[in-house]
């Protein structure tokens, strides 16, 4: 029915079979047609001036599972060597003639289920790590790794992410001990089916894990107009929401649709992209900073960062006592894409001993204090947003940030989430949204 009114039918069309639908959403889902069709609505919205430039926009994410199922690297391997076999027997069955017996047979012949305690895993470790070599070889010995599909080549990344060959070339299953081997693959790398390669496994705090990827939804909230979807973007369940940000506004750039103020959770707030935002965009993004991490401003107890005062131009950091800092390096970068570059100032052992306010600053006393912080420009904003964001002007803009949580709630749910997503990160399967 909803598709008669999008398309102005009559209600008596007898319209078409509802299993179209999932050969709409794969030819919607190839390239960028999806982006398309959400660029051409835009237009005509903005044409009909139901949706303007440099007004206020909001953005949340939610889980996007992917459809399949949740296995242990155990089941991983066997399962990825049954859809290899699976895979060559549709194209060259006579392949397998040579290879594949009764035993075969009985371990890949229907999809694996071990759980988490199977019996014997140390043999089915080794004995499944052998049989996916055999089977890559051996279709290596008959040229057919030239013409490979999708299954055997995510069988071979899955076991070089799994194995590892020691110095007498023994099979050896990795493990997360690094003395015990290479170790294994971030999750942002490691696949976790043979079905779906570039779904991910992520976990945020203590309790939400998810098998997939992530959706961002970016929506105008003006007081004054109608809420109206301006982005989508699929990303891996492991990108950091912060890194998101700049795509975003890259798109709406190019739809005319920038705003003046971008309203986020504290996820999509990092000083380089904030700072990013406004040199290359001009537009403010409002969101939670990260708080100070020191020890002593979590306690809230003895001389926090902000308690030092930074000079740039001298290159020097004096703490509340008066002693000058001796030593001043980087700005170094962080392992972290979301964190600034790092200055470090250091105090010496013969200024901080002595000191009678010692145990206020550290507490070690062999232990020295060195304070981190962000290059000049970064510092001046994180320091200016801060005190904006205890003002009640700012508090009562930010409130309206809350209401975007409804319309992802609205996009996940409706029609059971059988919907299209734009961008990078699909599914190859229909994709179920949590």
């Amino acid at each position: 029915m909803d598709f008669k009114y999008a398309m102005a039918m009559e209600l008596d069309d007898p319209g078409f079979h509802h299993s179209v639908l999932a050969d709409f959403r794969d030819r919607l889902a190839e390239g960028d047609r999806a982006d398309r069709l959400l660029d051409l609505a835009l237009a005509r919205l903005k044409e009909a001036g139901l949706v303007h430039e440099r007004t206020t926009q909001r953005t949340d994410s939610t889980h996007v599972l992917a459809a399949v199922r949740d296995l242990t690297r155990l089941e991983l391997i066997t399962e990825a060597v049954r859809a290899a076999l699976v895979e060559v027997a549709g194209t060259s069955p006579h392949l397998l003639d040579e290879l594949v017996d009764e035993d075969w047979g009985r371990r890949y012949g229907r999809p694996v289920r071990l759980g988490k305690n199977p019996t014997k895993p140390k043999t089915r470790i080794l004995a499944t790590g052998n049989d996916a070599v055999r089977l890559l070889e051996h279709l290596y010995r008959h040229g057919a790794d030239r013409t490979s599909g999708p299954r055997i080549q995510a069988l071979r990344q899955i076991m070089l992410q799994n194995y590892y060959r020691d110095a007498a070339g023994h099979l050896r299953w990795r493990t997360a001990e690094k003395e015990d081997g290479p170790g294994l693959p971030p999750s942002s790398r490691a696949v976790v089916s043979p079905y779906d390669t570039s779904a991910r496994y992520a976990r945020h705090g203590h309790i939400i894990s998810w098998t997939g990827f992530s959706a961002h939804l970016t929506e105008t909230c003006a007081p004054d107009g109608a809420n109206v979807i301006t982005d989508v973007a699929t990303t891996a369940a492991t990108t950091h929401d912060s890194q998101v940000l700049p795509g975003i506004h890259t798109r709406l750039r190019r739809r005319g649709l920038l705003p003046a103020e971008h309203l986020v959770d504290a996820g999509y707030t990092s000083l380089p992209h904030l700072e990013q935002a406004t040199r290359e965009h001009q537009v403010t993004v409002s969101g939670p900073l990260r708080s100070n991490p020191t020890r002593q401003h979590r306690w809230d107890e003895g001389f926090a960062r902000d308690d030092f005062h930074i000079d740039y131009d001298r290159q020097q950091v004096t703490c509340p006592q008066g002693q000058v800092s001796q030593g001043w390096h980087g700005p170094y970068p962080t392992s972290s894409p979301t964190a600034a570059p790092l200055i470090v100032a250091r105090f010496t052992k013969s200024q901080c001993q002595p000191c009678p306010a010692r145990t206020q600053c550290t507490a070690s006393r062999e232990s020295t204090r060195t304070v981190g912080f962000g290059p000049r420009e970064l510092r001046d904003l994180q320091l200016r947003v801060r005190t904006e964001q205890q003002t009640p002007e700012w508090k009562t803009r930010y409130a309206v940030r809350s209401g975007v949580e409804g319309t992802v709630n609205e996009f996940a749910h409706i029609r059971h989430a059988t919907l299209p997503l734009p961008r990078t990160g699909k599914s190859p399967h229909p994709a179920r949204l949590r």
